[in-house]
């Protein structure tokens, strides 16, 4: 009889090696490596030797059609995944545990079944009994959502193959699922990528739509290989701090639609709610008149929304000042420090800086660099910044301020929540589409932006000293301290 082959695979990245080993070296990761059977890890239907069917081709040009969409009923959801569910695709939604993920597709599913689709929702972590709780605490025990508690795909795939074709699928979660093709056990990085690869068959043969909720890791990235991102269609991820009651929809990957677009929503005693206006929400509890706060006037995808960032800035005691920040890339950070001490002459090597972007949304693009900077000079003199302007620009290492993208959507998103004043980057200024209506403040280097700021306040304990015109205050130069 013959022996069955091993091989060690890491279970967070996928790799494969014949021998055990302590470390990952494709992806860096301690302790991640199981033992599987390298036998039973091809589907039976692969290892048999068959022949090779012809198919035909066809040419690049001749007629397209937009893909069928199936609506959620909810707006956000929508905007997010491009405008509905398409026929046969897959999506793959990730967030951490207690964040909502359930809620959310428990809402979005009921609201289709009412709308008179065929909805089935496959549990292979709760029990009926729990679904329907969370069902009837959302109010939405009425609806005619098809349930079952089952972790074999197998199954799964037969009984949905019966009768008519479901126009969504939800499994929650593919982590739980397994399939007889493989010899591992549930959760493992082998079972994972076989499960998800027969779900998706199924999918693009019988035209329904499968979303399949992933785990998360520590990092904050979905659990399993990462074959499977680019096996779906559609990545999004579900963000949020448990202490904070926004929720963020964010898709990370879209065939069919934009990716970086974000859905807001609000976690209420009833479940999710939708916020058609984020930034009016993200600003609702402004502290006017602190310094250290300036308003970041940003893009998600193709929304426009504004955000305010909070600095801090205070003497440290300790040999290594701290840096600490939440929402925004700590790499950047270090960056705009780094400007505005070699450029500026601001010392800030002497003082902890904390920086955190209000309502637990995280920032990824560079526009933020100049309302960072704004908030952490304006901390550090005691200035407080106007509380009717926006800040955006990106800085660049040699202390210009450079233009960025969607001036004119972020100016009328600034207008339209009362904002009188926005401070840009010079060259954007001819890009601003009539400005909205706002007082632009276009400056051209990050010292004019310092030096505007610094005439308006001083330094913890001290008097304030009048600051040059355009240069940086004679107080942050080096040598002077």
């Amino acid at each position: 009889m013959a022996k069955n082959a091993l091989s060690f695979v890491c279970q967070n990245c996928g790799a494969a090696y014949n021998r055990w080993q302590g470390k990952c070296e494709s992806c860096g990761e301690w302790n991640t490596l199981a033992e599987e059977d390298a036998t039973g890890s091809v589907p039976v239907s692969i290892r048999s030797k068959r022949k090779g069917r012809t198919f035909a081709l066809e040419s690049l040009s001749g007629k397209t059609q937009d893909a069928p969409r199936l609506s959620s009923g909810m707006t956000e959801l929508d905007r997010v995944t491009g405008g509905g569910f398409v026929r046969g695709s897959v999506l793959l939604v990730g967030g951490d545990p207690g964040i909502g993920k359930s809620t959310l597709l428990t809402q979005a599913t009921s609201l289709m079944a009412r709308a008179g689709h065929r909805i089935v929702y496959i549990s292979g972590e709760e029990a009926i009994a729990q679904v329907r709780l969370r069902a009837e605490r959302l109010g939405l025990s009425d609806a005619p959502v098809q349930l079952a508690a089952e972790t074999s795909v197998e199954d799964i795939v037969s009984t949905l193959s019966e009768g008519a074709v479901p126009r969504l699928i939800v499994i929650d979660s593919i982590q739980t699922m397994w399939t007889d093709t493989v010899e591992s056990a549930p959760g493992t990085v082998t079972q994972v990528r076989a499960s998800a690869q027969a779900l998706i068959r199924f999918a693009k043969k019988t035209g329904a739509a499968i979303i399949l909720v992933g785990h998360v890791t520590k990092d904050g990235q979905i659990a399993g290989p990462r074959v499977v991102e680019h096996m779906v269609d559609a990545v999004m991820s579900f963000e949020g701090e448990g202490s904070q009651q926004f929720r963020i929809l964010r898709a990370v990957k879209n065939r069919f639609g934009p990716t970086d677009e974000i859905g807001v929503f609000e976690m209420t005693g009833l479940g999710l709610r939708e916020v058609t206006n984020p930034s009016e929400l993200f600003l609702s509890e402004r502290d006017l008149g602190t310094p250290g706060t300036a308003v970041f006037a940003g893009i998600e995808g193709t929304r426009p929304l504004l955000v305010e960032l909070q600095a801090l800035v205070a003497p440290t005691s300790l040999g290594t000042p701290r840096r600490a920040v939440v929402g925004w890339d700590p790499s950047r950070l270090s960056m705009v420090l780094a400007v505005l001490e070699a450029h500026c002459g601001v010392k800030l090597s002497g003082h902890d800086v904390y920086l955190n972007v209000a309502g637990g949304l995280r920032i990824h693009e560079p526009a933020a660099d100049l309302a960072a900077a704004a908030a952490l000079v304006s901390s550090l003199v005691n200035a407080q910044l106007p509380t009717d302007a926006v800040y955006f620009g990106e800085i660049s290492l040699s202390g210009v301020v450079r233009p960025v993208a969607q001036t004119p959507a972020r100016l009328k998103e600034a207008a339209k929540l009362g904002f009188h004043r926005a401070v840009l980057p010079e060259s954007a200024r001819g890009d601003a589409g009539g400005d909205a209506g706002l007082s632009l403040n276009a400056v051209n280097s990050l010292t004019t932006l310092v030096a505007e700021i610094a005439a308006r306040g001083s330094r913890r304990g001290e008097q304030s000293a009048p600051a040059e015109k355009n240069a940086t205050p004679a107080r942050f130069r080096r040598g002077e301290g």
